[in-house]
């Protein structure tokens, strides 16, 4: 199994996306998360450090610029999803990462006080 750090810059991005309102509270994360072709094009047309902002892990021993490198995403690449801040608390938990499940955890409050 592999092992994830928390990944501060997107800690960042999303406390930034939370405190500007753009997040999507109602959504299927499985409906409306970025499949491979649009990862691809996102990465294509900007640059890794853009695309390593919409993942709260980064996967330790996982070369860098690679897909295989992120983890927990938890938005479109345009805002962050309610549903998709749950989806990296569970898997977090459910796989015992727990510096990113807490990180997770964290944000999901934050949205929550935030948009209430």
């Amino acid at each position: 199994m592999a092992t994830y750090a928390v990944n501060e810059a997107g800690v960042t991005r999303c406390r930034e996306l939370i405190a500007a309102r753009q997040y999507v509270l109602d959504s299927e994360w499985n409906e409306v998360q970025p499949d491979a072709a649009a990862q691809n094009v996102y990465v294509e047309r900007h640059s890794w450090d853009d695309y390593a902002g919409w993942h709260l892990g980064l996967t330790e021993g996982a070369t860098g610029e690679t897909k295989a490198r992120y983890a927990f995403g938890f938005g479109d690449f345009r805002r962050v999803h309610r549903s998709a801040l749950i989806a990296c608390v569970f898997r977090a938990a459910q796989w015992r990462h727990k510096d990113v499940e807490l990180a997770a955890h964290e944000l999901l409050q934050k949205l929550d006080r935030t948009s209430g």
